[in-house]
C-alpha cells in the first residue's frame, strides 16, 4: 500500500521532501503507521482519509519528521555567532536589535542555544531577538513549553544547563531569561509569502534541510532564505551542505567548524591545519536510503547514534568507541590521528575507513571521502553507514546511476536485517 507515488508525491509538495534522499522505506513505514491509526484496509481508503482531513495530513507530516536534537549542536556555530554578532553590533553603531532566525526550530534547542550563547557573550536582552519556526506544530508547542530531558544535553560541556535551567522533576525547565528572547511560530519554508512582511535578519540558521530537496527545490528554499538574510548577514547550514552554497555563489566567511557562509567576498582565510576539524554525527540519516532505528528529520537536526560494531576484543572496541566520541565532540583533528593511529597498529576494519570516509566528506574532501567509503564496503560490503553516505556523495556529484546501486543495495541489505530480526 504505502508505495504508492500518490504519498510521495503529497510529502513532496507539502514539505518539499525528496524521497530519494530519504529512501522510500522511511516513508513507506509512516504511511503503514497512519494507515493502521486511521483504519484505513486499503491504499485507496487512506488515501481519501488523507485528501478530506487537514488534521490527518500534518499527523502524515508528524510520523516523517520525527524531531530529534539537542542544544549547542555544532558549538563552533554559537561561538561564532557571538563574535559577528559583537561585531555586528558595532557597524550598525547599535541602531537596532540585532534579527536572528532559526529554521526549522524543531522542539527549540536550536533557537534557544543562539539566545543562551548571545546572553553569555555578554550581549543585553535589548540587544537582539531570536525567532524560530517549524513546519510542526507539535515541535514548536514542544518548544514554548521548554521543558528538556537529558536527551538534549549531550556533549562534555553543559555548564550552560546551570546557568540557564533548573531542575524540574526528571527535566529542567529553561529560565525566563532565555525565553522572553525568542519568539516561536509555526510556519513551511515553502509558502510563498513565507515572513514576507518581515525585514532581513542578520543571521539565518538553516541547518541539514537542503539536502532533503532535489536541485530545483533547493534553488527554491535557497532563494527564500536569500531573501530572509541581510545583504551583510550571515548564514548557518549543515556540515554537508557546503558545496550547495557554493554553486548558488555564497562563500564560506573562512572560519572552520562555524558552517556560515555570506553574499560577501571570501575573506583572506587564516592558517589551519591541512584537516578542519567539524563536529560530526556518527550517523547521518540526513542522506540516508534505508530506514535508522530513528527516523530521520527534515526540518531539523538529527541525534548521533551509537556505532554499533562486532569486535571480539574489548580493546579494540574501545579504541573504536573512542574515535566516535572524538568525532561527536567536534575533535575532528583529534579522531583522524586516532584512525590513523588504529590502522598501524591493528587489523584493518570497515568501521575505521568509515570514520576515515566521513571526516573528508564534511571537510569537503570529496575523492578522499570517496576512497575511504570504498574501502569500508570492500571490507564489509553492507557497511550501512558506507553505503548511505556513499550514495549520497554520488548523488551530490551527479552519478544518478552509482547513486540508485548502492542504494538499492542498502535497501536489500535492510530488508534482509528486518527478517532476520523477526526470526
Amino acid at each position: 500500500m504505502s508505495s504508492d507515488q500518490r504519498f510521495f508525491d503529497f510529502l513532496k509538495e507539502r514539505i518539499g521532501l525528496d524521497v530519494t534522499s530519504v529512501g522510500p522505506a522511511i516513508i513507506e513505514r509512516a504511511v503503514r503507521q497512519r494507515s493502521t491509526a486511521s483504519n484505513a484496509l486499503t491504499a485507496d481508503e487512506y488515501w481519501h482519509t488523507l485528501q478530506g482531513s487537514q488534521d490527518e495530513q500534518q499527523a502524515l507530516i508528524e510520523a516523517v519528521i520525527v524531531p530529534e536534537t539537542w542544544f549547542f549542536r555544532y558549538p563552533e556555530s554559537f561561538a561564532t555567532l557571538a563574535k559577528l554578532a559583537t561585531q555586528r553590533l558595532s557597524d550598525i553603531n547599535n541602531m537596532r536589535a540585532l534579527r536572528i532566525l532559526s529554521l526549522p526550530c524543531s522542539t527549540g534547542e536550536e533557537p534557544y542555544s543562539i539566545a543562551m550563547a548571545l546572553l553569555d557573550a555578554g550581549l543585553q536582552p535589548h540587544q537582539f531577538k531570536v525567532e524560530g519556526m517549524d513546519v510542526s506544530p507539535l515541535s514548536v508547542e514542544t518548544a514554548r513549553h521548554a521543558l528538556y530531558g537529558k536527551n538534549s544535553f549531550r556533549g562534555q560541556d553543559i555548564a550552560f544547563r546551570d546557568r540557564h535551567f533548573t531542575a524540574e522533576g526528571e527535566g529542567y525547565r529553561l529560565s525566563g531569561r532565555v525565553l522572553e528572547q525568542v519568539r516561536l511560530q509555526v510556519g513551511n519554508l515553502l509558502a510563498p509569502a513565507l515572513l514576507a512582511n518581515e525585514p532581513p535578519y542578520d543571521f539565518v540558521f538553516c541547518r541539514n534541510l537542503l539536502i532533503y530537496f532535489d536541485q530545483p527545490t533547493q534553488q527554491q528554499v535557497f532563494e527564500v532564505l536569500k531573501r530572509l538574510t541581510h545583504v551583510d548577514g550571515v548564514l548557518f547550514i549543515g556540515p554537508a551542505e557546503g558545496s550547495m552554497l557554493g554553486r548558488f555563489g555564497m562563500r564560506s566567511i573562512g572560519i572552520p567548524q562555524s558552517f556560515a557562509f555570506s553574499r560577501q567576498s571570501a575573506p583572506e582565510p587564516e592558517h589551519f591545519p591541512t584537516f578542519i576539524p567539524t563536529p560530526l554525527p556518527v550517523r547521518q540519516p540526513v542522506r540516508s536510503v534505508t530506514p535508522p532505528p530513528v527516523l530521520s528529520r527534515p526540518f531539523a537536526t538529527v541525534a548521533p547514534l551509537p556505532v554499533v560494531t562486532k569486535v571480539a576484543n574489548p580493546d579494540t572496541a574501545a579504541l573504536l568507541a573512542n574515535i566516535a566520541a572524538l568525532a561527536n565532540e567536534g575533535k575532528s583533528a583529534e579522531a583522524r590521528a586516532a584512525c590513523d593511529s588504529y590502522l598501524r597498529s591493528h587489523e584493518p576494519v570497515a568501521q575505521v575507513f568509515y570514520w576515515l570516509g566521513l571526516l573528508s566528506d564534511v571537510a569537503g574532501r570529496v575523492l578522499e571521502a570517496q576512497g575511504f567509503y570504498r574501502k569500508a564496503l570492500y571490507l564489509d560490503p553492507q557497511h550501512p553507514d558506507a553505503l548511505m553516505h556513499l550514495a549520497a556523495l554520488l548523488q551530490s556529484l551527479g552519478d544518478t546511476a552509482g547513486a540508485r546501486r548502492l542504494q538499492d543495495r542498502a535497501a536489500r541489505s535492510e530488508r534482509a536485517a528486518d527478517s532476520e530480526r523477526k526470526r
